[in-house]
């Protein structure tokens, strides 16, 4: 238990949220409590990760969660580490709270220049009926960007999942690439717009879209003998289309959506709910959604991706490749992370702001806003 390390969660404590400031100091060894000495609050070293408050050791409820993410069902956990189910259901559920943060605040937070984007969506099939689920993957880096998961397939799935795109691009050129649902280009040409300012008027900004935004669309259809594929270019000038496509794919690169069907295949073989013709079938779509982000983060964070690695030279005439992850190709972190440090990482709170008030502050607010603001 290193105190440098975490930091105050209290709401109303002028240094929550910031670490290695010195005002975290141990309170307790053996009970593994820390207190602040900023407010003087005492609070546990497990509080904000998925293990506070559980009695089971750290360790088992790791391996059972990674065990899941890759593929192991429920029942075999269950019956290897004589657990109730019911308590490895709550277990994914926290899980799936703490990727779902984890991932706004490492992922979604965060400005890129995503190039091409492809989306697509996995129909589920669950106890009681369907349900749906809306994926997209930044194709230069593999980086998983985000995803919805839903009852229906509607213009509400799409416009929830391209709302997450929008809030972590760049205003450079972009290419979109999805199927033939005609949700997707309505939702696109909505999102991905920006206001003109306006001087001395009343009324609402006119909307102007985003300079080189590109939409593609890649039809199939079935015929009786073999598969028709339709390639579209809904929005932008086949020039930009072919440019943007070197760019992110490489020379060879074509119109497709290849790369966010792998990432479904992911799912379905790490999710054991998504196997085909499964006899273990998710209850509740809270179930699907947890999953959804626990692999997720999983294959952004803790996976090396074969298609990523870097040749580099060793002398004149040796050479050896450096793996990395998709958040190591979008420069979001400087590591590989472990399944361990995914679920015990505490996400640092909004910095305090100081309480309105009327009147000159005092000389101890006055203090404590030249030290923590």
């Amino acid at each position: 238990m290193n105190p440098d390390e975490l930091f105050c969660l209290n709401p109303g404590c002028p240094a929550k949220g910031q670490q290695g400031e010195g005002n975290i100091d141990v309170h307790s060894q053996q009970e593994e409590r820390c207190i602040c000495r900023v407010c003087g609050a005492t609070f546990s070293a497990s509080k904000g990760t998925i293990f506070y408050g559980l009695r089971t050791d750290s360790q088992i409820v790791i391996l059972v969660l990674t065990l899941l993410a890759y593929g192991c069902p429920t029942q075999a956990a269950a019956m290897a580490f004589e657990l109730d189910e019911r308590t490895i259901k709550s277990w994914w559920q926290r899980a799936g709270a703490q990727c779902e943060s984890f991932h706004k605040y490492m992922v979604t937070s965060k400005q890129l220049d995503l190039q091409q984007v492809q989306a697509d969506e996995i129909k589920v099939k669950r106890q009681g009926g369907w349900c749906w689920m809306a994926l997209a993957l930044m194709v230069p880096t593999r980086l998983w960007v985000g995803g919805v998961v839903a009852e229906k397939r509607d213009s509400s799935l799409i416009q929830r999942l391209v709302a997450q795109m929008k809030a972590m691009a760049l205003c450079r050129p972009l290419l979109l690439a999805v199927d033939g649902f005609a949700a997707y280009v309505s939702a696109f040409q909505g999102a991905f717009r920006a206001s003109l300012p306006r001087f001395g008027q009343l009324g609402r900004p006119k909307l102007v879209a985003w300079p080189q935004v590109a939409i593609v669309q890649v039809v199939k259809r079935r015929l009786a003998s073999s598969l028709a594929i339709e390639r579209r270019i809904v929005q932008g000038s086949a020039t930009l289309v072919a440019q943007l496509l070197r760019t992110s794919q490489g020379a060879l690169g074509v119109i497709n959506t290849a790369y966010i069907e792998r990432f479904n295949a992911t799912l379905r073989q790490r999710l054991h709910w998504l196997s085909r013709r499964s006899r273990s079938l998710a209850q509740q779509t809270q179930t699907l959604h947890a999953g959804m982000f626990i692999v997720g983060c999983l294959y952004n964070f803790c996976d090396y991706h074969d298609s990523l690695r870097l040749k580099l030279a060793v002398g004149e005439r040796s050479f050896r490749w450096v793996q990395r992850t998709p958040a190591l190709a979008a420069q979001l972190t400087d590591h590989r992370w472990s399944p361990a440090e995914l679920f015990a990482f505490r996400i640092p709170p909004e910095r305090w702001s100081p309480p309105k008030q009327r009147g000159r502050p005092s000389k101890e607010l006055t203090q404590l806003i030249q030290r923590w603001c």
